[in-house]
């Protein structure tokens, strides 16, 4: 068995920079996680009019309602065995903004069915959207979102393009510095740009051993539904 990505990718996966592909190697196969921690040299927002919807997804840790500059943030990719048996990989976000940390969690699971990743998104996993990731031609790495989707109880409904949106996320690895270079943006077809960040860390790759997943990231609720 392979990683979720490479799974996803294909031989796209093998385009892609070394440390890029080991990176995200993170999986239950290869028994290593792989733990981020850098700065962000900025994390934005759009006007007034999407603050609304940042602040109630921030509720969730769906985005981040605040802006900043050069704020200290770590990732965490940890693979476990959902609810549902299927193997799963967190992408947990921390920014430590002034005053409080704000958190952007995810879990990442591939779909056989559509063959590629499904990422719920927040602590309840309310919101999914399907991942396409491809390799840049650069060794670099490009992952862009398909629709959202809304699943509560027996609910499960596309969310409407003007409520939704879309991200766009590119990361490659910076030689001269040693470090991974990352840029996030998510958009809205009728508010424009929604949220973003852009900023470098560096990684370090330890070994899960079957250990559980840690209480501080797993989900509160756990989605069965691709």
């Amino acid at each position: 068995m392979t990683s979720l990505f490479q799974r996803a990718m294909g031989d796209g996966f093998d385009r892609l920079h070394p440390r890029l592909r080991q990176r995200f190697s993170a999986g239950l196969d290869s028994g290593a996680s792989c733990i981020g921690r850098g700065t962000m040299d900025r994390i934005w927002h759009g006007g007034a009019a999407v603050r609304p919807f940042l602040a109630l997804g921030a509720v969730r840790n769906v985005l981040v309602p605040r802006a900043g500059r050069d704020v200290p943030f770590t990732i965490e990719n940890v693979p476990y065995t959902d609810a549902r048996g299927r193997e799963a990989v967190t992408f947990v976000r921390t920014f430590l903004l002034p005053g409080r940390p704000r958190r952007f969690d995810a879990a990442m699971v591939y779909s056989p069915e559509r063959g590629c990743i499904v990422d719920y998104l927040g602590t309840h996993q309310h919101l999914a959207c399907d991942l396409f990731p491809e390799p840049d031609g650069r060794g670099g790495l490009v992952i862009r979102s398909g629709p959202l989707r809304f699943r509560e109880g027996p609910l499960d409904a596309g969310v409407p393009a003007p409520l939704g949106g879309a991200a766009e996320v590119r990361e490659h690895y910076d030689e001269r510095d040693g470090r991974f270079r990352i840029s996030v943006r998510v958009t809205n077809p009728l508010l424009g740009p929604v949220f973003g960040y852009r900023g470098s860390f560096t990684a370090e790759h330890p070994r899960t051993g079957g250990r559980p997943l840690p209480a501080h990231l797993r989900p509160a609720r756990e989605e069965a539904r691709d």
